[in-house]
């Protein structure tokens, strides 16, 4: 399978990105920090995550960083405050001098980094004594209900995917990984949380439509598949699908949130 893209804003938001600003918005109120801060929002994406910054912290600053330019695009238009800045940058090595943020912000970004602990130690790098590291990602393995049933049926018709399923790929999608990821770079009184949200779908094509739209490795996988494959796909998930009598599919998706402090 080809690598996953991430490259369009719309089709991103549609597919997971709206689900993600659910879970900003209560990341924020576990953080429950200070107004007038120094925020770095790494792997930013779309924005959700920044725009809640902007929205609920009453930051004096917040820079999003992330490689995709169609995402930095998507997240300039979404994002209008003069306090919101977005630049292309990787999170192994940021373009941000040392103890120079209040806040260091990641949300469903740290699975995608080729090297997580050197990006947890350059979090660890750019923060300011005393100020706070903080990440969520989706539990892939067990609490992201659309991708958990997703890749359930796929394998179903092709146990050869197993080996894509984001919750076998991504070790970091368990509370012990990123807590030892935290401690590892050195950040200090680290706890971990689950957020757990709810994903309403109003019908089945809801929820399989921006499975068509090309963004992130399960609509990849999607988009690799032969048209009678593809329908197979999409016929045993509408019959697996926990639908209710008004034709809705309500799930829920859980995050793991992980926050330290820089001991420096």
């Amino acid at each position: 399978m080809a690598q996953p893209v991430w490259a369009d804003g719309e089709a991103y938001e549609a597919y997971v990105g709206r689900w993600s600003r659910l879970v900003a918005r209560d990341f924020l109120r576990w953080l429950d920090l200070p107004s007038g801060l120094r925020w770095l929002d790494v792997g930013c994406g779309t924005g959700a995550l920044t725009a809640t910054v902007v929205a609920q912290a009453d930051p004096a600053e917040v820079t999003g960083i992330d490689p995709s330019a169609g995402f930095l695009a998507h997240a300039r238009r979404q994002v209008d405050d003069p306090r919101a800045f977005f630049e292309v940058g990787d999170a192994r090595a940021l373009p941000v001098a040392d103890d120079s943020v209040d806040v260091l912000v990641s949300g469903l970004a740290l699975n995608f980094v080729p090297d997580p602990a050197r990006a947890a130690a350059e979090f660890a790098r750019v923060v300011r004594p005393g100020g706070v590291a903080a990440a969520y990602v989706w539990d892939y393995a067990e609490g992201m209900a659309m991708m958990r049933h997703f890749w359930a049926a796929a394998e179903a018709l092709d146990p050869a995917v197993a080996e894509l399923d984001e919750g076998r790929r991504f070790p970091l999608c368990r509370p012990d990984a990123l807590h030892d990821l935290w401690t590892d770079a050195g950040l200090a009184a680290v706890a971990v949380q689950p957020i757990v949200v709810p994903t309403v779908f109003v019908d089945f094509d809801a929820y399989w439509t921006p499975f068509l739209a090309g963004q992130g490795p399960a609509p990849t996988y999607v988009a690799s598949l032969a048209e009678p494959d593809r329908d197979a796909l999409r016929d045993l998930l509408a019959a697996r699908l926990p639908v209710e009598a008004d034709g809705s599919v309500r799930l829920t998706a859980r995050a793991w949130a992980v926050r330290g402090t820089a001991a420096r």
